[in-house]
């Protein structure tokens, strides 16, 4: 049964790719202890002039991901009450907790927090991309701001990365074909899958 349409698997990965370009190009700039990266992007030059672009299109792609699911993204009582209960999600013990739709609670939270991470980082970005035009105490919040946003956005996907691909067996191959057994989507979203099946 179909669980992603093209266009949004199209975003998806664009959004995908180009936060994880950012964010390595990001790191090399960070740490010199991380310089390497530079390397496999083209060098220090290329790094410096690409990280600013790539977060511009990430920023950008997520746009239009947050216009098409933002209305799906409402948290309401029972995902209040999934999320009390999250630890037992993690831990494949889906029993017990409230029926999911088409999105989890922890789904949801994810979708949230990155967008405000995103928003902090565009706006930062700015401010590190164009100093001579910032006054001093923007540009220092931005030096502080930009980096931690960074790791909180790069802790949130790795999780995201690890929950699709360990955790919840078919959720990955789901983003990349666009369909999900009916199995599937009784274990772990059984109310989107009573959704699908109203006339």
């Amino acid at each position: 049964m179909n669980r992603y349409s093209f266009a949004e698997r199209t975003v998806h990965w664009l959004s995908a790719l180009s936060f994880l370009y950012a964010a390595f190009t990001g790191l090399a700039m960070w740490s010199h202890k991380l310089y390497w990266l530079a390397a496999v992007f083209g060098g220090g030059n290329a790094t410096r002039f690409a990280h600013p672009w790539a977060g511009i299109l990430f920023a950008l792609v997520l746009g239009v991901m947050f216009r098409s699911w933002a209305g799906q993204m409402r948290l309401d009582r029972e995902d209040r009450e999934w999320l009390l209960n999250s630890h037992r999600y993690a831990m494949n013990q889906e029993e017990g907790l409230p029926d999911a739709g088409r999105f989890n609670a922890g789904q949801k939270m994810l979708f949230w927090f990155q967008s405000l991470a995103a928003l902090a980082l565009l706006a930062t970005g700015v401010v590190l991309w164009f100093p001579e035009w910032m006054p001093r105490t923007l540009r220092l919040i931005a030096i502080a701001l930009h980096p931690l946003a960074a790791i909180g956005a790069i802790a949130l996907i790795i999780l995201h990365v690890y929950m699709g691909i360990a955790v919840v067996p078919g959720a990955f191959k789901a983003m990349v074909h666009g369909t999900v057994t009916q199995g599937w989507a009784r274990a772990h979203h059984p109310k989107w899958l009573k959704e699908k099946r109203l006339p």
